[in-house]
């Protein structure tokens, strides 16, 4: 068995030194030919995952059709702005009834998962998605990590756990691709507040509160449109949450901290040199929360404090005049058996 990663940041070559832990040839797919240059050279990824040295089984490239042409499997690891055009590209060079998964945790402008383009761009694969508490530096350290790999295809799921399981990172198995997926984009989102609230040295009751409210707005959300609210209560739910907003590792988190010290959004962003997919996709959800009619209080606050120029001050305020409705608000519906 081969496998294929396309996109070589810090994630992608995490996952791919894993991959190649367990006896699996693994190519780490780039289209920067500078990147691949100094990786071969050093035997490293030093632009994004510096004192990590590439697996023996890693073999970076910028030839997809002859890597995925070998590939059983294909992870797919690039920002949600430019998913699309990467996927768009490995149609026709992805064998029929290869195992395809999304890494990404964003959602793209007009609201479609990634899950959702690759079944449009690669309707001939098998498609899933990873999601979880994976600090990609701590994955590369070797401390003990978990992920859920999602998918309606059980051979995917089972041939995801295979390959990734090693000593110090589980994989964990759903059939709710929706549930999985949405909890890794809107995590991010929740990321930036408690960035800002840290940085506003609210106190840890304050923290508690954010985090247990963003996790109601996760939730309301992810069930209208028909994910498993029972899903939000494992790692890709509250343990993401919990991970990205305490973490320093965590590029959302690094950004809410940056604008509370009143750095403005572009330059807090150029400091980062990384994206933080909670931008994005607080403009989405927005945009979507308000078109579902779903109650996102912490959501819209970070949304008008971003692009309307409201005082950071109006987030916490906002969640303490809200409508106070009932604290635990996960009823299962019918609608996410959908999925299945």
């Amino acid at each position: 068995m081969q496998t294929a990663i396309v996109g070589a940041g810090n994630f992608g070559t995490a996952v791919a030194n894993i991959v190649a832990s367990n006896g699996v040839d693994v190519h780490l797919c780039m289209r920067d030919e500078a990147q691949l240059a100094d990786m071969l050279t050093h035997g490293e990824n030093r632009r994004y995952l510096p004192g990590h040295p590439l697996a023996e089984r890693v073999h970076p490239t910028s030839d997809l059709a002859e890597a995925l042409g070998a590939s059983d499997v294909v992870f797919v690891t690039v920002p949600s702005a430019s998913f699309r055009e990467v996927t768009s590209e490995l149609d026709g060079l992805v064998r029929e009834g290869t195992c395809v998964i999304s890494a990404t945790k964003g959602i793209e402008a007009g609201f479609r998962l990634m899950s959702q383009i690759l079944e449009e761009d690669l309707p001939r694969t098998k498609v899933g998605v990873i999601s979880g508490p994976n600090l990609a530096e701590e994955m590369a350290d070797g401390r003990y990590t978990g992920t859920v790999v999602a998918s309606r295809h059980e051979e995917l799921r089972t041939t995801v756990q295979r390959i990734l399981t090693s000593g110090t990172f589980r994989v964990y198995s759903s059939n709710d691709v929706y549930g999985v997926e949405l909890g890794g984009a809107l995590k991010n989102i929740y990321a930036i507040v408690c960035g800002m609230a840290t940085e506003l040295e609210v106190g840890q009751n304050a923290l508690a509160m954010l985090v247990t409210r963003s996790l109601a707005e996760m939730g309301r959300f992810a069930v209208s449109l028909g994910a498993n609210p029972f899903t939000f209560l494992g790692l890709s739910g509250v343990g993401d949450l919990f991970a990205t907003c305490t973490s320093p590792y965590s590029r959302n988190f690094q950004l809410g901290l940056r604008l509370a010290r009143g750095t403005s959004l572009d330059a807090a962003m150029d400091e980062l040199g990384k994206l933080a997919e909670g931008v994005n996709t607080v403009r989405v959800v927005h945009a979507k929360s308000a078109e579902l009619g779903v109650y996102m209080p912490l959501a819209d606050a970070l949304h008008r404090l971003l692009f309307d120029g409201a005082e950071l001050g109006s987030i916490i305020s906002g969640l303490m005049t809200s409508e106070q409705r009932v604290d635990v608000e996960f009823v299962a519906p019918t609608a996410w058996s959908h999925q299945e």
